[in-house]
């Protein structure tokens, strides 16, 4: 009689891929420290700049270039853009939600 041997991987699995996105022309963008406008603005992007985005939450619903959303953007730890101003390509999610 063989025994059987369970195989446990020791492998992680490999990150997501963060990729970034252009904040619509013309526009210095306020990065605040939550999804909405009544948090603090933690600093202002420049224009013509690409920002990541590693997860997405609903929060305060603002118009903008891209439209209307409620849609925010985290760029960093604590960093948070509408994403009516982020050129995505889509009104709806594109990476994971926040948690």
């Amino acid at each position: 009689m063989q025994a059987q041997t369970d195989t446990v991987s020791t492998e992680t699995p490999a990150p997501r891929a963060v990729r970034s996105y252009s904040v619509a022309p013309g526009s210095r963008l306020n990065v605040r420290s939550g999804p909405g406008t009544t948090y603090s603005i933690v600093r202002v992007l420049p224009e013509g700049v690409r920002v990541p985005i590693n997860c997405q939450c609903p929060g305060e619903t603002i118009r903008g270039p891209y439209g209307t959303t409620n849609l925010w953007d985290n760029i960093a730890d604590g960093e948070y853009v509408s994403d009516v101003y982020v050129n995505t390509g889509s009104d709806g999610y594109i990476a994971p939600r926040c948690s």
